[in-house]
């Protein structure tokens, strides 16, 4: 790699074909560049649908209530399974896999918003009553005060946790709402804390227009008497989520006598299942990149092993001539590799140098400019796949020369001096 007198005739080589040596290059380039785009471009994608989980425990899920569908201990179908404070304690004491359970309500509908006002400003919100540890299910990042703890539910008190979406809407932007009150649906809470999501754009907006208040609170305050809409839960560590789900499940069809094989009955979503679905989908993706890209990068490199042997044709007579002079078989394959090195490291270099300062230039321009793109978020390449790619150009600049430089190394002297 050091021998002067190789670089030099590699450069004279290059020099007298400009034109195809640049279009060979060009193919390689296009492949290493093609293939960090298409990678960057899975990533923004994996990030951007990842963004959307963030703040929510993986080892989660819900559990809900349906109509039955099927008759049971003498019961009709149709009946609507209402949740007690009771099912709490059953699900506690008799569900081994279980971590948190946090039962929940709502006022009014899932999407409806109530009627908040602080001052003489107003605006609609979401309202949940919640135990402290619905915090673990679904994880936001307190930007003020405090969350709902435990002498909150225990003495009742009147106090609420806000969106800073809530905040922006109900207070002046230099007033403190940590102490200061609000009014839902007539009746005064305290706040006590302000929290923003960990999610992004429209999601994260909908997540901060929430207010939550302690569960207890909320059933006296909003007349809910021992009613629960649904549990939140997680599973301990090491137990599958769907085995707690199973159970939880189990559980409450037996308090309210719905019928074993009534899986309609009970709803539930389950966050490990959503979480591995969404990884699974990526995985499938990186490989139909690499593919993709590897395969355009293999074209380049097939280009980069037609133009030696067209070298090698070209100059038979001279490598005819340093045979005759005592070059060995190996010093001639060396020539011809390094060469095919050379320019598949420069063209590669160059589209990975390119793709990469592309990819940083788009999540730059999303940033500055905050540009909501949804399912998309800052395309990057990780430096393991760089290191990987570069490794993998070298390997094929070797390959591109291998063959071209064995039929160079096996050329008669005599036959090449007669050659034309």
């Amino acid at each position: 790699m050091l021998d002067i007198d190789k670089w030099q005739e590699i450069f004279a080589t290059i020099k007298k074909n400009k034109l195809r040596t640049f279009l060979t290059m060009f193919g390689v380039f296009w492949g290493i560049f093609m293939l960090m785009i298409l990678m960057g471009s899975g990533n923004g994608l994996e990030n951007g649908v990842t963004n959307e989980f963030k703040g929510w425990a993986s080892n989660g899920g819900f559990i809900w209530s349906n109509r039955t569908t099927m008759p049971y201990k003498g019961l009709q179908p149709g009946r609507f399974i209402r949740f007690t404070n009771d099912d709490r304690q059953e699900i506690i004491s008799k569900v081994e896999g279980l971590e948190y359970l946090a039962p929940r309500n709502t006022l009014g509908n899932w999407n409806s918003g109530n009627n908040i006002s602080h001052g003489d400003k107003a605006g609609s919100f979401r309202v949940f009553g919640d135990y402290p540890e619905y915090q673990q299910v679904q994880i936001v990042e307190m930007v003020a005060g405090r969350h709902i703890n435990e002498p909150d539910m225990k003495d009742r008190r009147k106090v609420a946790v806000i969106g800073s979406y809530v905040k922006n809407v109900l207070y002046e932007k230099d007033e403190d709402p940590i102490g200061n009150d609000l009014k839902i649906n007539g009746i005064y809470f305290q706040v006590v804390g302000v929290f923003k999501s960990k999610r992004k754009s429209e999601q994260a907006e909908r997540d901060e227009q929430t207010i939550f208040i302690p569960f207890s609170t909320f059933q006296q305050a909003f007349n809910f008497g021992n009613q629960i809409g649904w549990f939140a839960f997680t599973a301990k560590k090491g137990v599958p989520v769907s085995e707690v789900e199973v159970d939880i499940k189990k559980t409450l069809a037996s308090k309210h006598h719905i019928h074993p094989d009534d899986f309609n009955a009970l709803g539930s979503e389950n966050l490990e299942e959503e979480f591995g679905q969404v990884n699974r989908l990526f995985d499938g993706i990186d490989v139909f990149v690499w593919i993709v890209g590897i395969g355009t990068l293999l074209a380049g490199v097939i280009g980069v092993s037609n133009i030696m042997l067209i070298i090698v044709k070209e100059r038979t007579k001279e490598i005819g001539i340093r045979k005759s002079l005592g070059a060995t078989p190996g010093s001639i394959i060396g020539l011809i590799i390094q060469e095919a090195i050379f320019i598949t490291m420069v063209a590669g270099y160059t589209g990975l140098a390119l793709g990469v300062l592309t990819l940083s230039g788009i999540s730059q321009a999303l940033e500055t400019f905050e540009i909501e793109t949804g399912m998309f978020a800052n395309p990057e390449v990780n430096i393991q796949t760089a290191v990987v790619a570069l490794f993998v150009l070298v390997i094929c600049g070797a390959l591109a020369g291998l063959i071209p430089a064995t039929k160079a190394a096996k050329i008669n002297p005599i036959e090449a001096l007669h050659a034309e």
